[in-house]
């Protein structure tokens, strides 16, 4: 039997592999446009806003910092998208993973 930080861990992993692969197929060489509205009101856009450039608001915030979370890794705003999306799910997971890891013990 798999000790449950393992299980926590693996189940974290996939969730944000799901996630960043089910967003990279739906911005993968889609206009901003769609790219916004897949992304629209989600906590990855919300992330985005607080990244994009000073002095913008609404959806140039937030496609202006998904470009700018996309260039750390060499790509644009679809890439900043799958980051943003993929970010919380990970932190959850791993906050899961410590909390497991911690009281499993």
């Amino acid at each position: 039997m798999a000790k449950p930080s393992t299980i926590a861990g693996t189940a974290g992993a996939l969730a944000t592999a799901g996630t960043a692969a089910s967003t990279a197929s739906t911005v993968a060489s889609a206009s901003a446009a769609t790219i916004m509205s897949a992304t629209a009101g989600t906590t990855g856009a919300a992330l985005a806003s607080v990244a994009g450039a000073s002095g913008t608001v609404g959806a140039a915030a937030v496609s202006s910092g998904m470009a700018a979370i996309g260039s750390t890794v060499g790509g644009g705003m679809a890439a900043g998208a799958v980051i943003t999306a993929a970010a919380p799910v990970a932190i959850s997971a791993a906050v899961i993973y410590g909390l497991v890891k911690i009281f499993k013990n």
